[in-house]
């Protein structure tokens, strides 16, 4: 992958508040689960970025560079449509560069105008699903500290999120079945549906 060719993924996921000693869900009890991996334990450091006025958020994108994990990198976030959103992703490059082909990407906001408004670390626990055709869905465990880089406040939480893979059905209605399956077994653990769209939301307090 070049500099100026990013990466394309649409991730199709959904996300969970979960309290500290809620126990994981019993993915034997969701059809079409053959298997779940024991779980690889991540370390992830993101900074976020966007300017003053929120330019890049008002548009429903966010931007970060993280480091940690398999996808470690500069990604930007499309917005969200239902349970989908594109992302983009370039290399890590020299640290505290925006590198061009990113500012290009953000264009019209100028990368000249963007400051980092938010730290975001990680202590990830990622579980790949299997299904008869290969990975259903990738099932995360996050243990998250926030630190607000406007006026220094921190915030922990832990959540889960559900991004559906590569054998995911196809269709929009098998999909929203698969979910529906998953979901089951996530909310007999205790977790709830997610209060906050998004990490970085949630780090600022909204």
């Amino acid at each position: 992958m070049s500099d100026s060719a990013p990466s394309r993924s649409v991730e199709v996921e959904r996300k969970y508040d979960v309290d500290a000693d809620t126990p994981l869900p019993d993915w034997t009890t969701v059809d079409g689960v053959i298997s779940a991996s024991s779980g690889e334990q991540r370390e992830l450091d993101a900074q976020y970025l966007d300017t003053v006025e929120f330019s890049l958020a008002t548009s429903g994108h966010a931007l970060r560079r993280r480091t940690g994990g398999p996808d470690a990198g500069w990604h930007l976030k499309g917005p969200r449509t239902g349970d989908g959103r594109v992302e983009l992703g370039w290399p890590l490059g020299e640290e505290g560069v925006i590198p061009d082909a990113v500012a290009d990407a953000i264009a019209p906001v100028p990368a000249s105008a963007l400051r980092p408004i938010a730290r975001i670390e990680n202590s990830r626990t990622a579980v790949t699903l299997i299904g008869s055709g290969g990975v259903l869905a990738e099932f995360v465990d996050d243990h998250v500290r926030a630190t607000d880089l406007r006026d220094g406040s921190r915030r922990e939480w832990r959540e889960w999120e559900l991004e559906l893979g590569p054998a995911a059905p196809a269709d929009e209605a098998g999909r929203q079945a698969f979910f529906a399956a998953a979901e089951k077994a996530i909310f007999a653990t205790g977790a709830r549906d997610a209060s906050s769209g998004s990490k970085l939301a949630r780090a600022l307090g909204r």
